[in-house]
C-alpha cells in the first residue's frame, strides 16, 4: 500500500467515529474482539479498517505468525489516538453533572515513574473506592520534558513534575502535593560506603547515573543534576535513564553513584542490596506538584480528580 501524500485534513471531512475504531483496534489487535468491545458487528469494523488503510496509506494491522500485530506506522499512532480520544471525552463530558460512584469517564495522568511509584498505592485505593466504574490512564513520562510542556498538559487531565521554569506559563495552574529529599545511593561494595565520611570532593570524583537528563548542554533541567550544579559539580555521567526505577541496575556492583528521592531509594535499595547516603551538604527539597490546564477549572470532574490527588499525597504523611 503506498503511502498516503501530505494533504490538509479538516475536521468537518473527517468521521470521528473513526477515531474510536482505531482505538480498540490498535488496542485489541483483532477485528472480532475489537467489535466486542465497542457492541458492533465485525463487518462494521471491517469496513471502518478498510477506511483508515485507505487514510493512512498503511496496512496499521499486519499478519504475522497466525496473528496481527501493529505496523510500525500504527505504533505510532497508538499512543496518540489514546490522547486524542481522552481529550474529546474530557471535552464532551464538561458541564455535565457529575457522580465520582457513577462515572465511567477515563481521566489521564502523565508523571514519570517516581511519583507513580510512591503515589500510585493511595491514589489506587481513592480512585477504587470513590470512583469504581471510572478508569484511570497513567502516561510515564519517558523523556525530560522541554519547552513543550505546556502543551502537553492540554493533551490530558493533568502532570506531576517539580515546578519547572517553561510550567509558569500563561494558562497553566498547579497545587502542591509532596515534597521528598535527596539521598544518595551506592553499591555496598563502594568506598563511599566504608568512609567514616565524605564530601563533595569524593561525589565529583566518581561517575555518576543521572534519570531525564538531556543530551543538551549543561545543565540539565532534570532535577538530580541541577541539584549537583548547585553544589558546584558537574558529574561525569555515565549512565543517562529515562526511568527513576532503572537508576540501580546501573549501580549494583560498580563505583556508581546517584542522587534519588528518599520516599523510593529505601524500597529500591533494599531490593538491590544498595546503600543510602546522607548528602554531606543539605540539598533543596523535591517538590511534587500537579499541574493542569486552566480550561479544566469549570469541570465538576476535574475538580474531584484534583481533590483526589491532594488527598492522595496527603496520605503519605498520615
Amino acid at each position: 500500500m503506498s503511502p498516503r501524500q501530505s494533504r490538509p485534513t479538516h475536521l468537518a471531512n473527517l468521521d470521528l467515529n473513526l477515531l474510536v475504531t482505531l482505538r480498540a483496534l490498535l488496542r485489541e489487535r483483532n477485528v472480532t474482539r475489537a467489535a466486542r468491545n465497542l457492541g458492533v458487528t465485525q463487518p462494521a469494523v471491517s469496513a471502518a479498517l478498510s477506511r483508515l488503510r485507505r487514510h493512512f496509506g498503511d496496512e496499521l494491522l499486519a499478519r504475522a505468525h497466525g496473528a496481527y500485530v501493529l505496523t510500525p506506522l500504527a505504533a505510532q499512532l497508538a499512543g496518540q489516538v489514546e490522547t486524542v480520544c481522552a481529550a474529546t471525552e474530557r471535552l464532551f463530558a464538561t458541564g455535565r453533572a457529575f457522580d465520582p460512584a457513577t462515572t465511567e469517564r477515563e481521566f489521564t495522568l502523565l508523571m514519570a515513574d517516581y511519583p507513580a511509584t510512591v503515589l500510585g498505592p493511595p491514589l489506587s485505593r481513592l480512585f477504587d473506592q470513590e470512583a469504581p466504574h471510572a478508569a484511570l490512564h497513567l502516561q510515564l513520562i519517558r523523556e525530560t520534558l522541554g519547552s513543550g510542556a505546556g502543551d502537553t498538559i492540554r493533551l490530558v487531565d493533568a502532570m506531576v513534575s517539580p515546578p519547572l521554569g517553561h510550567f509558569r506559563t500563561p494558562g497553566v495552574e498547579s497545587a502542591p502535593l509532596f515534597r521528598d529529599r535527596w539521598v544518595c545511593v551506592a553499591s555496598a561494595g563502594n568506598p563511599l560506603c566504608e568512609a567514616e565520611s565524605f564530601g563533595i570532593e569524593d561525589l565529583a570524583r566518581l561517575p555518576w547515573v543521572v534519570p531525564y537528563h538531556r543530551d543538551e548542554g549543561y545543565p540539565s533541567a532534570a532535577p538530580a543534576t541541577r541539584q549537583l550544579t548547585a553544589l558546584g559539580i558537574r558529574p561525569r555521567i555515565a549512565v543517562r535513564v529515562e526511568s527513576y526505577r532503572a537508576v540501580p541496575d546501573f549501580i549494583t556492583g560498580t563505583r556508581r553513584v546517584a542522587l534519588v528521592p528518599e520516599r523510593l531509594a529505601a524500597p529500591i535499595a533494599s531490593a538491590h542490596g544498595l546503600r543510602t547516603l546522607t548528602c554531606p551538604v543539605p540539598l533543596d527539597p523535591l517538590e511534587e506538584q500537579l499541574w493542569w490546564d486552566a480550561s479544566h477549572g469549570e469541570d465538576p470532574a476535574h475538580s474531584w480528580l484534583r481533590e483526589l490527588m491532594v488527598r492522595a499525597a496527603a496520605c503519605l504523611d498520615a
